[in-house]
């Protein structure tokens, strides 16, 4: 008897479907692609909702000069930095690295 896993019920069948069919390379870069998007869709909506509030907080005091008052801490790693402001400017996200992990924030 061989093992297989169960799809979680969310999950609309016609994508485990298709899933189903792929190499075990191509789904780990499926699954790389959507833990990215999923993070990408989260940052965005705390930026919207950040955008939205009208009681902005007051500039950190850490925050550079080119970096707008509304930017957020993320931790996300790029180039092999980690730690970055992130904020929306149109239809982008920029990012700003701001110095390695602290884990007491």
């Amino acid at each position: 008897m061989s093992y297989s896993p169960t799809p979680p019920r969310e999950l609309d069948d016609g994508l485990v479907e298709r899933l189903a069919d792929q190499s075990p390379v191509l789904l780990r870069h499926t699954a790389r692609y959507a833990e990215e998007l999923a993070e990408y869709r989260e940052r965005e909506a705390r930026l919207s909702e950040r955008d939205d509030d009208e009681n902005h907080e007051e500039r950190p005091d850490d925050l550079p000069d080119d970096v707008p008052s509304k930017a957020t801490i993320t931790v996300k790693e790029i180039n092999d930095n980690r730690y970055y402001w992130q904020w929306r400017e149109g239809d982008k996200i920029r990012s700003k690295y701001k110095g390695p992990v602290n884990s007491n924030e």
